[in-house]
């Protein structure tokens, strides 16, 4: 018995170990840069598929798995001519997920590395983001 004890000790102590989260994110925005699409999961259903414009030629993106940091409803760009950034939601430095007026360009690349939506779809997300808080919530970004 001695034996199969410390057999087992020693087993589990090769086994690696890994994190586990506890608790899953209630929302996803998963956004695929390929495709130039969003899929917002929520409570572990899919409720949208949008549209989105990430970083154009010369600009980046980044990838990644992300939680917001902060939100701002009616954001305007220092960076590039006060340009608006309704529903902007930053997870990571000055990138954030937020509403743009040029539609017709959604569904390609034309940003400056944020992932734009179309304002009503980020007026869902950012509502979202807001009911199920920063913790709860993941931004996951691929090629």
């Amino acid at each position: 018995m001695k034996r199969l004890v410390i057999a087992l000790l020693l087993a589990l102590a090769v086994i690696p170990l890994q994190t586990i989260e506890i608790k899953a994110a209630n929302l996803t925005a998963r956004v695929d840069i390929s495709q130039q699409v969003m899929v917002v999961t929520h409570r572990g259903r899919v409720k949208y598929r949008w549209k989105v414009s990430t970083g154009r030629k010369g600009y980046y993106t980044p990838t990644g798995t992300y939680s917001p940091k902060w939100l701002s409803r009616h954001h305007r760009s220092r960076k590039y001519n006060n340009a608006p950034m309704p529903y902007a939601i930053f997870f990571r430095g000055g990138y954030a997920v937020h509403g743009t007026n040029d539609l017709k360009r959604l569904g390609r690349p034309a940003s400056h590395g944020c992932i734009r939506l179309a304002p009503k779809h980020a007026a869902t997300l950012f509502s979202l983001v807001q009911r199920e808080g920063f913790k709860n919530t993941r931004i996951v970004i691929r090629r």
